[in-house]
């Protein structure tokens, strides 16, 4: 192990001593973000290496728009709201699915299984399911929808707020933030769209991308084979986390998808409108699309002042930099959804990273 660890030290101070200048990295999912921060992988690296908060937490790159369209909907007597925890308490210009009053009508649910038995138990409401993520989680949507329309569950609907990552990347190095060096790329998400689906990004930008596991090793060692490639002036596409990434990725689960949505173009907090980048449902599921049963149409909504989650979310600042961190944005009042999920870039510096700063 420790020989291990001292190779991948190696291969980064290489790189940094080889490009002579700050390399930046962005681990692009959320969950890598964590932990980085909770096995202190940081204080392991180079000075001149720095990592990057991307836009990998589903919760965090929802635009105010799409909150507070479920927000409008939480507030009709006919409607029931099924949503993750995660999203109860993150802010859209009416204030949160948590402050909402009445609250009778919002549900917590695990799965979208729980939200269509929810539909089943409730006949006289229209459950609305609040559909967020990566295409991590698309597919049990997507299962969902598929057995509601079996079933003729007809009170049963989704407001989609499912997003693609790949779009997302090309957007962040083509009008955001041209300082990105490499990605560490997410391993949930590859799982199911196979690492395969970066080598555009590898091909178009000149960007290595290495998809990684969550374990400490993995993310070392993740980054000491992006700091190779830049080291040799390539770049390449390579997983590291064989184990259940493949090149093609969960073909079954990428059938599902396709045969229930359709890439549209949507709205991303900090990224702005990004073409074909979320999933809408196809027409012959169309039925079961909140925003056509509720005649709604999708617009961008107003970020909160003063709230800089859009900047961390494309690494152009990081969430100390923000005016509003640790002091009226905190876990227990938070302004921005950054410091609402669990694998937000701002969560994740308030609760590992504040010694860092005062330092």
């Amino acid at each position: 192990m420790l020989e291990r660890i001292y190779k991948a030290q190696l291969l980064c101070d290489t790189a940094c001593k080889t490009l002579g200048r700050q390399i930046n990295i962005m681990e692009v999912c959320g969950t890598h973000t964590v932990s980085i921060f909770r096995n202190g992988i940081r204080s392991t690296l180079p000075k001149k290496l720095k990592l990057l908060s991307g836009p990998g937490c589903p919760v965090c790159v929802t635009d105010t728009g799409y909150i507070d369209t479920v927000l409008q909907l939480a507030g009709r007597d006919d409607c029931l709201i099924a949503t993750y925890g995660d999203m109860i308490r993150v802010p859209g210009k009416g204030g949160s699915l948590e402050t909402k009053q009445p609250s009778d009508n919002i549900r917590i649910v695990l799965s979208s299984e729980d939200a269509l038995q929810l539909a089943r138990d409730n006949p006289q409401k229209t459950v609305v399911f609040v559909a967020v993520g990566f295409e991590t989680t698309a597919p049990a949507t997507a299962v969902a929808v598929k057995e509601a329309a079996a079933g003729a569950v007809d009170n049963f609907c989704i407001l989609s707020g499912h997003k693609l990552v790949v779009p997302a990347m090309r957007a962040l190095l083509a009008e955001k933030n041209h300082n990105i060096d490499a990605f560490l790329c997410p391993g949930h998400v590859s799982v199911i769209i196979g690492y395969g689906a970066f080598a555009g990004i590898v091909e178009r930008f000149g960007r290595p991308c290495v998809v990684a596991g969550f374990e400490p090793m993995q993310i070392i060692e993740g980054l000491a084979e992006i700091c190779r490639q830049l080291a040799e002036g390539i770049a390449e596409l390579k997983s590291i986390y064989t184990a259940v990434v493949t090149e093609q990725g969960n073909t079954t689960a990428q059938e599902i998808i396709d045969e229930c949505f359709e890439p549209a173009d949507g709205y991303w907090r900090g990224l702005g409108r990004i073409e074909k980048s979320t999933l809408k449902l196809k027409d012959k599921f169309s039925q079961f699309d909140a925003l056509k049963r509720f005649d709604i149409t999708e617009t961008p909504g107003e970020d909160v002042s003063g709230c800089r989650c859009g900047e961390v979310l494309c690494g152009l600042i990081e969430p100390p930099e923000c005016e509003l961190f640790g002091e009226s944005c905190t876990p227990q009042a938070p302004v921005g959804p950054c410091m609402v999920s669990s694998e937000g870039a701002c969560a994740a510096w308030f609760k590992y990273g504040r010694k860092r700063k005062r330092a």
